[in-house]
């Protein structure tokens, strides 16, 4: 039997305590070295040496190969990005970020990931752990986010 990759999509929105002209220069792989603890990247393609379309990076991973991150759309103008990583054997994921400006000095971070399975063991993943631990995830990032907002510094998990 050939295999079957199981397909799952999640969605998650943020609040961050900033406009977002403060927030979107932060979704970036160098910038989110300064407040997300445990964030490493080496950049692989970047004109810039920043985030933008066509950039390349790839971050460690708890399996044997590296996580490759392409970066499909970069539009700083109506504060959107789409990521496609890409960690062989394991999985592929899509994620959509769209700013909006709530008016009040701070911004809806609306987030969505698209998993799909390379393996058996990543479907059984999706299929039991991914709501739990992609919620862990969402509100870490949104704390460690807002701590740096506010105090201009890392906060350490």
């Amino acid at each position: 039997m050939e295999f079957q990759g199981f397909q799952a999509s999640k969605t998650y929105k943020q609040i961050n305590n900033a406009p977002p002209e403060v927030v979107f220069p932060l979704l970036c792989p160098v910038r989110e070295k300064d407040w997300l603890d445990g964030w490493d990247y080496k950049m692989i393609f970047s004109k810039s040496g920043l985030i933008e379309n066509g950039c390349v990076f790839s971050t460690p991973h708890h399996g044997i190969e590296e996580t490759i991150w392409y970066v499909s759309e970069y539009d700083k103008l109506n504060f959107k990005i789409e990521f496609v990583r890409f960690t062989p054997k394991e999985e592929v994921v899509k994620i959509n970020i769209f700013l909006v400006d709530n008016g009040n000095s701070t911004t809806s971070v609306n987030i969505t990931y698209q998993y799909t399975a390379l393996s058996s063991i990543k479907n059984d993943w999706i299929k039991h752990k991914l709501d739990d631990e992609f919620e862990e995830n969402m509100q870490w990032w949104e704390k460690a986010i807002n701590y740096y907002i506010e105090n201009g510094k890392k906060l350490m998990k």
